[in-house]
């Protein structure tokens, strides 16, 4: 099968792409510094010929909902329109769980989110949009978001975490199946708070930052109720625990014992 990866070279894309090689796919590694930009549309057409499945896992470098409504309308209206001219058979976006829920209580980038997820739904395509978890590789960035003065103050909302090389293959997966035509959601074995398994991430890599739980803490500009990104009962449930994923990071924190508790 002939895939394009958009964003084919970030955490997620660079997995992926070698992932559908290994299986024997013909991949076409999609991004800016591959020549093609999903916003511009610069370099979409070449890149989509002759593709049968375009899996867009790109992101915005905004936070804010206007900046990122403007990446990924933008960006997604150009996939659609240039994947229909190319003859796309199979649309496949990876997103947030809890995107419906956070867009409509508090907007910000989870509101750009829905609007792309809309954008897909309604433009006739035949379409599969992944919804996972927070991944494990994105902790060190969700505190340094939210550090002030060496303080780490977050939220203390459940959250089920998943590993990066998890998402890649389960995005595989729905790449080389039949379109759904709806969400699927996937999701991490294990449920933590918030604040303290940021707590546990600065902890193993000798960080010296404190975390301290606080109820009224954005993230990514939405204040969260207490099981807001946790998936749903029908979600499923990728293997990779926090303990395994950690030993095998580098930096202070290699060739610790996994952790299982």
């Amino acid at each position: 099968m002939k895939i394009a990866v958009i964003g084919g070279t970030g955490l997620i894309g660079t997995r992926l792409v070698a992932r559908l090689a290994a299986e024997g796919h013909d991949v076409t590694s999609a991004a800016r510094s591959t020549g093609v930009n999903s916003y511009t549309g610069e370099g979409l057409a070449e890149a989509l010929e002759g593709v049968e499945t375009l899996v867009d896992v790109s992101n915005s470098g905004y936070l804010d909902e206007r900046g990122a409504n403007d990446f990924f309308y933008g960006s997604t209206l150009n996939l659609l329109t240039y994947g229909a001219a190319a003859g796309v058979r199979h649309h496949v976006a990876l997103s947030v769980v809890g995107t419906d829920r956070l867009a409509g209580t508090e907007g910000g980038y989870f509101a750009a989110k829905a609007a792309q997820e809309h954008l897909i739904r309604q433009s006739g395509r035949e379409y599969s949009i992944v919804h996972t978890t927070q991944f494990f590789e994105f902790l060190a960035s969700i505190a340094d978001a939210a550090t002030s003065r060496h303080l780490v103050r977050l939220s203390n909302a459940l959250i089920q975490p998943i590993a990066a090389d998890d998402v890649a293959t389960v995005v595989a997966t729905v790449a080389t199946g039949s379109p759904v035509n709806r969400v699927v959601e996937f999701a991490g074995p294990e449920q933590f708070r918030l604040e303290e398994l940021v707590q546990r991430e600065l902890r193993l890599r000798d960080d010296p930052r404190e975390v301290v739980a606080d109820p009224l803490a954005t993230y990514f500009g939405t204040e969260l109720d207490e099981r807001e990104l946790l998936p749903g009962d029908d979600a499923t449930i990728t293997p990779t625990r926090f303990g395994e994923w950690i030993a095998t990071q580098p930096g202070p924190r290699a060739g610790r014992p996994v952790d299982r508790a």
